[in-house]
């Protein structure tokens, strides 16, 4: 089973792993374009105003342009451990046992609007790119990822079940229908439900944290959701399609 989270805007600074190698990353027919994402940025960092439009940047997160100035030469994090916020506090990868966080690591890959994806212990610097970005002069992301990112996604589906938590967004870099999807949905007393919006990450990386580090092996949606549910957690199932319902 691979679960496959979201980035975050956010991510820790930093790091003690060797500068960005391209070559060293998972998915290396993923390469190509990469490689001219990683270099446009770099570029458009030149240009402080232009970056500023295209990354949707305020004059407070400048530092985001610098880190993208240094993405060549800064030094790298595990993928999950550059990553943070909500999920990834929900997850908490670093308070499970040294067992449950290795299980976690073989599970756990991320999409990204910059490497398209990545698997847990893929080292990367601290960048700032969202799926909803629009370089200048190219293409929407989702134009440029879909044609290399999805059947990266179907070659891995072919071989393990991918439970997909990504948000719509990035799921638009790269189809991939016969995953399980979830939704997380809010119940009031009078049973009327509401869609969750911010703390459906919170959830979701609950859920992540439960699917990574299980010793079961489960193959299909069911059995995810009964990995869910026996964590405590309310889930509903239609076909592929898990929701996650929490109280109001």
């Amino acid at each position: 089973m691979i679960v496959l989270l979201p980035p975050s805007e956010t991510k820790h600074p930093g790091g003690d792993g060797p500068s960005l190698s391209l070559d060293a990353l998972s998915y290396p027919e993923l390469t190509p374009l990469r490689a001219e994402l990683v270099d446009e940025l770099v570029e458009l960092a030149a240009d402080t105003s232009a970056c500023s439009r295209a990354l949707g940047l305020s004059a407070a997160q400048h530092v985001e342009i610098e880190r993208n100035a240094a993405l060549c030469d800064a030094p790298t994090l595990a993928a999950i451990d550059r990553y943070t916020g909500v999920l990834y506090d929900a997850l908490d990868i670093a308070s499970l046992t040294r067992v449950a966080a290795s299980r976690a690591r073989a599970r756990l890959a991320v999409g990204s609007a910059l490497f398209g994806l990545l698997r847990a212990d893929d080292h990367i610097p601290a960048y700032r790119l969202s799926a909803t970005s629009k370089l200048p002069g190219q293409p929407a992301l989702s134009t440029r990822w879909r044609p290399l990112l999805e059947p990266a996604l179907v070659r891995v589906a072919a071989h393990e079940l991918v439970v997909d938590l990504r948000s719509g967004s990035y799921a638009s870099l790269g189809r991939l229908p016969d995953a399980v999807r979830v939704d997380v949905v809010s119940e009031n007393s009078d049973g009327k439900r509401t869609v969750v919006s911010h703390f459906n990450k919170a959830h979701k990386g609950r859920l992540a944290r439960v699917l990574a580090s299980t010793r079961s092996e489960p193959d299909t949606a069911a059995a995810v959701a009964t990995i869910g549910r026996r964590a405590g957690m309310r889930i509903e199932r239609e076909g592929n399609h898990l929701t996650v319902v929490v109280p109001a």
